[in-house]
């Protein structure tokens, strides 16, 4: 099994389009201006938005986009007017990740974990 795609909820299907446009995916699908589908630019996975009334309660949902220098692409995306919650911070976890939220309040995550990611010191064996 392998996780392809990840679709999130959200108000303003053009907003966020544009959004993530910003950060880098590329629009492969816009459906009747309620469901739009991006590729991201390394490994080709999909993610895409689906147009609703109301955001679900709570916590939302975290996503997270791996790339090879956190610093690097807050400074780029920075620049191109998106906003960050957080720097790049190394973490105990040995990942470095920078914080923000998309149009609609989800946690974004630009991180690099490496090989920890699927091998941190106390993965299970």
């Amino acid at each position: 099994m392998n996780l392809n795609q990840v679709t999130i909820p959200v108000l303003d299907l053009e907003r966020s389009i544009a959004f993530y446009q910003t950060l880098g995916l590329q629009l492969i699908v816009h459906s009747n201006d309620h469901y739009a589908r991006f590729v991201c630019p390394d490994g080709g996975t999909t993610f895409s938005l689906h147009l609703v009334t109301e955001l679900p309660s709570g916590d939302g949902i975290w996503i997270y986009f791996e790339v090879e220098n956190v610093a690097e692409e807050v400074v780029k995306l920075e620049t191109a007017g998106i906003v960050f919650e957080e720097q790049a911070t190394d973490q105990p976890w040995l990942w470095r990740e920078a914080r923000l939220k998309d149009p609609d309040g989800n946690q974004l995550l630009i991180y690099h974990a490496g090989e920890n990611r699927l091998n941190p010191p106390w993965r299970l064996t």
